[in-house]
């Protein structure tokens, strides 16, 4: 089961039977008025379901910019302080629900910025508790002072409430244990896995080789390296027939980059080589990876995992990355692309431009990538292992209830 906190879930796939019936937990309008305003902590059910309605919690999520980073510190650390704060009205309801209807064996929380729910979980339940890290640190360090220290501190103290820490990746395992203090080893690693249905090589290549990029359409991913590279490509490097293909999410407050960024491409006289998909499906986002030559997101952050770098090498594109991150693990396991050492324009132009003059190594890595996300990285291969995490506990927990 799975149970949307915050905001409506939005799946590349099907939503799995009984999802769409499955309430919102925590809505992100609720919760914010309720740290705002006690009136809101008293409101009858038939309110909460209004604000709840996922039409509304989209529309809020588009326009998320709008919130300030102190809101975001305020309810950050009430939610990790939920017992004290003023949202006991909301938790009762997850409560309540898990208790009639869930019935769960084990509650996974998807962040550790769910920390403060492990304990009364546990308490009302009796069932294990299963917490996944997910680049929480990126958010946490854009909190304004005092929340950023109190929110840091809070976290690690409720994290001893779970019977398992999980992370993505085994470089942000050690990262997160560095900066929570924590023993080596005290967070388990877990590949994130993709489902590989429609996920191929494209039979044939690009008419014209084509850069892509597909993730959030921000500054913090390296939207503006990777336009500056495509610059430096086309201006400096003397590949007059390669394109640019930009794709994935984009809110309002994103677009104020996007138009600095045209501009930028419009001045060089590229704009007709550059395209735009903002929020696309998942059928769309297969199809726009299997037009693309070779692939980056130049990521400025300490990036967690990279999901996007699983779906690019599943379609047979090379992957060129910063050498940082959870992306040397990736590549080097894959086989599926390569790492610069600089993250700048010039060296993702200068890499682009040594591979697309390569096509028996590119070749190479499209099928060595392919067959490697297979074994390694599909969402069978993570169900395995999440089995085999789960599974220790899992039994001492029930050797425990029977004594």
């Amino acid at each position: 089961m799975i149970l949307p906190m915050y905001l409506p879930l939005m799946l590349d796939e099907e939503p799995l039977e009984g999802l769409k019936e499955t309430p919102v937990f925590f809505g992100g309008i609720n919760v914010f008025l309720q740290s705002k305003l006690s009136l809101f902590r008293i409101l009858p059910v038939f309110m909460d379901r209004w604000f709840n309605s996922k039409g509304l919690l989209r529309w809020a999520a588009k326009n998320s910019h709008m919130t300030s980073a102190r809101t975001h510190g305020e309810m950050c650390l009430d939610m990790l302080n939920v017992e004290e704060s003023g949202f006991g009205k909301e938790f009762e309801k997850l409560l309540v629900w898990l208790e009639e209807i869930g019935k769960p064996e084990v509650v996974v929380l998807s962040t550790a910025l769910q920390a403060g729910l492990a304990d009364k979980i546990k308490e009302r339940l009796n069932v294990p508790i299963v917490l996944f890290f997910q680049g929480e640190d990126s958010f946490l360090d854009g909190l304004p002072e005092p929340y950023r220290s109190q929110c840091w501190a809070r976290m690690g103290e409720r994290l001893s409430s779970a019977d398992l820490l999980v992370s993505p990746s085994h470089f942000y395992s050690r990262y997160m244990e560095k900066r929570l203090g924590f023993p080596e080893g005290e967070i388990s690693v877990m590949h994130n896995g993709i489902k590989l249905e429609g996920y191929e090589i494209a039979e044939t290549l690009p008419e014209y080789p084509t850069i892509g990029y597909l993730a959030r359409m921000c500054r913090e991913k390296g939207l503006a390296v990777l336009v500056d590279g495509f610059i430096h490509l086309r201006t400096k490097l003397g590949n007059t027939n390669a394109r640019l293909k930009i794709a994935g999410a984009m809110t309002a407050g994103d677009v104020p980059l996007i138009k600095e960024l045209k501009k930028r491409i419009a001045v060089v006289g590229l704009e007709q080589d550059v395209e735009w998909f903002p929020n696309i499906s998942r059928e769309e986002k297969v199809s726009f990876l299997k037009t693309l030559s070779l692939f980056s997101v130049p990521v400025t952050y300490p990036e967690a995992f990279g999901l996007y770098l699983l779906e690019a090498i599943a379609c047979g594109v090379p992957v060129v990355q910063p050498d940082m991150a959870s992306f040397p693990e990736i590549v080097k396991v894959t086989g599926g692309g390569l790492c610069v050492s600089e993250n700048n324009a010039a060296c993702f132009a200068e890499a682009w431009s040594s591979l697309l003059e390569d096509p028996e190594r590119t070749q190479t890595m499209r099928v060595q990538g392919r067959q490697q996300i297979e074994s390694l990285f599909s969402a069978p291969k993570m169900s395995r292992q999440f089995l085999e995490l789960t599974r220790a506990f899992n039994s001492s927990h029930k050797s425990e209830n029977l004594s």
